[in-house]
């Protein structure tokens, strides 16, 4: 669809002159556009339509943003030599005032300071890479452990909670509404014989264990900018920061960072976890972290890229079961290949988990 993006631009209050717009990025939730201005001295800009079937509270979701970004900016004043425009995601007010407008055709949009000279990656290839990937996603909890207010937003209800995907898994069994659950009884197996073990962050969570902290819950590797000397930058894609626990975050980083192969391969050989990046990350991590985390959180960190992975593999192979109404699919097995290929990265994980808790415990 064709956006009069000169007009959208022109509701926020920039500083500079429209020069150009184009489609940015590789992401699949939102439309974003790189906004070049006239003048080279000013800032260029990202513009984005919001998906609102997916985010379904735009101003809670902007709201939540404005908040972090706020505090976010707050610490980083209080540290010597930050580059606080590229190391922080600033949202731009629009004329009335918000951070985001409604178009005539009902479109929501918002505009941030595009962030120049970074790097960005979808896979990670060195463990330097990963320890920054780190760095930044620890730096990011530690800033915003102590933000003052009332609880964020929950922008996406349940989205981590293993119980209710779990919940929603068995009914879809017992549904059956796509004929498939006779075809993947040996993947319900692999799922259910782990199901109660799984739910020991959330125990612990009840039980006071462990504390709800502001998480960003979507901590895949090229939602973190690396500098042109491939340092932890800024992390970016706010939209699901909100109350969780920090094995959420550090468990979709080595979900994502430290598996050998792409999250749709389906030779399940080339399939593991890289324990010299998973050591990496966590060096990384620790570095900016030790002192927030309770003992606790510490002691369960290992076990969070097994939780998360695992997690992923339930939606999958729910979504399959269901007839593949959820996640996007190029072919009829996408979801099961998907779900295998997560079961196999928890295999892995399991055969590695002592090394994983020994390096855990190194480090703190």
């Amino acid at each position: 669809m064709g956006y009069n993006l000169k007009e959208i631009f022109e509701y926020f209050d920039a500083d500079g002159t429209f020069l150009k717009g184009e489609s940015y990025g590789s992401g699949h939730i939102h439309d974003t556009f790189r906004i070049e201005t006239v003048e080279k001295e000013k800032d260029d800009y990202i513009l984005q339509r919001l998906n609102n079937k997916v985010f379904r509270n735009i101003p809670e979701l902007q709201h939540n943003i404005e908040r972090v970004t706020v505090h976010l900016r707050s610490k980083l004043e209080g540290i010597p030599g930050s580059d606080i425009k590229r190391e922080c995601l600033r949202l731009i007010p629009s004329r009335n005032g918000k951070t985001w407008i409604s178009d005539n055709e009902g479109n929501f949009w918002r505009m941030y300071i595009f962030i120049s000279n970074h790097h960005s990656y979808n896979v990670v290839d060195s463990p330097d890479k990963a320890f920054e990937g780190g760095k930044a996603i620890g730096r990011f909890q530690a800033m915003l452990s102590d933000m003052p207010g009332d609880p964020l937003f929950e922008t996406i209800p349940w989205f981590h909670n293993i119980e209710k995907r779990l919940q929603d898994f068995n009914n879809k069994i017992k549904e059956n509404p796509s004929g498939r659950v006779g075809s993947v009884v040996k993947e319900i197996d692999q799922i259910l014989t782990r199901a109660e073990e799984m739910k020991i962050i959330l125990r612990l969570g009840r039980e006071g264990k462990i504390p709800l902290r502001i998480t960003h819950n979507d901590t895949k590797f090229n939602n973190i900018l690396l500098d042109e000397n491939d340092k932890a930058l800024c992390v970016i894609d706010l939209d699901t920061v909100m109350p969780g626990y920090i094995h959420y975050d550090f468990g979709d980083a080595i979900r994502t960072a430290a598996n050998t192969a792409s999250e749709d391969e389906d030779d399940l050989s080339k399939i593991k976890m890289d324990i010299n990046l998973f050591k990496a990350y966590s060096e990384g991590y620790l570095s900016e972290t030790v002192e927030t985390l309770n003992d606790v959180e510490k002691e369960f960190l290992a076990f969070a890229p097994r939780l998360i992975t695992y997690t992923i593999a339930v939606r999958f192979l729910t979504d399959f079961i269901d007839g593949d109404n959820y996640f996007k699919i190029h072919h009829k097995l996408h979801n099961l290949q998907r779900a295998r290929g997560q079961l196999r990265l928890v295999m892995s994980m399991e055969e590695q988990y002592e090394d994983m808790r020994r390096i855990i415990n190194k480090l703190t």
